[in-house]
């Protein structure tokens, strides 16, 4: 019985891990600044994501998140939305954003 469960937590936890972040629902928590679909501009100073390079809009959340970037004074409150991604929950974020051109 023990092996059992033990290998039906192991499929679980694989099958958990092979499906990886979903970007569209990481970015909700963006949309009250960015938009739906990533198509506003906040405070008339932070570009329209979507017309932002995907590999820069990746390399900007990395460094927001690691407090070296301050991009249109955004520094502080990115690095503060940035904190709980991880690498890959960016990349998820970044390729959902590149779907909504």
């Amino acid at each position: 019985m023990k092996k059992f469960a033990f290998a039906a937590c192991a499929a679980l936890f694989a099958a958990t891990c092979s499906f990886g972040a979903d970007g569209a629902t990481i970015f909700k928590k963006c949309v009250t600044c960015h938009g739906m679909k990533a198509e506003k501009s906040y405070l008339n100073k932070v570009p329209v994501l979507t017309t932002v390079d995907a590999a820069e809009r990746l390399t900007l959340m990395k460094e927001y998140k690691a407090g070296t970037a301050n991009k249109f004074g955004m520094g502080a409150v990115m690095k503060g939305q940035m904190a709980s991604l991880s690498e890959e929950d960016m990349a998820a974020v970044n390729d959902y954003i590149s779907t909504l051109k």
